[in-house]
């Protein structure tokens, strides 16, 4: 099973779970309470979805390894295609 098949498994059945205790399909009898808070939790899940990942990005993003090494040698590859290029004729 797909990473994407799990997640779309989940949301289905947080969704219908959410719709059966918003709606009271099954007629549950249950508190008025708890209708109330059930009716906003997609938002608030939503947000909290959209914190997680901001953090997440930000954490990943400073915590970024620089490779000193590869840059360097890089550098000199463009050195070295640049004096290539100027020995076949090319202006840079």
């Amino acid at each position: 099973m797909t990473k994407l098949l799990q997640w779309l498994l989940a949301v289905s059945l947080l969704g219908a779970l959410w719709a059966l205790v918003t709606f009271d399909l099954l007629d549950l009898s249950l508190p008025q309470t708890y209708r109330e808070v059930a009716w906003p939790m997609p938002f608030y899940l939503l947000i909290s979805f959209g914190c997680y990942s901001l953090a997440t990005v930000g954490y990943r993003v400073a915590t970024f390894n620089d490779c000193e090494e590869a840059a360097k040698e890089l550098q000199e590859q463009i050195k070295e295609a640049k004096e290539d290029l100027r020995r076949k004729g090319l202006k840079i």
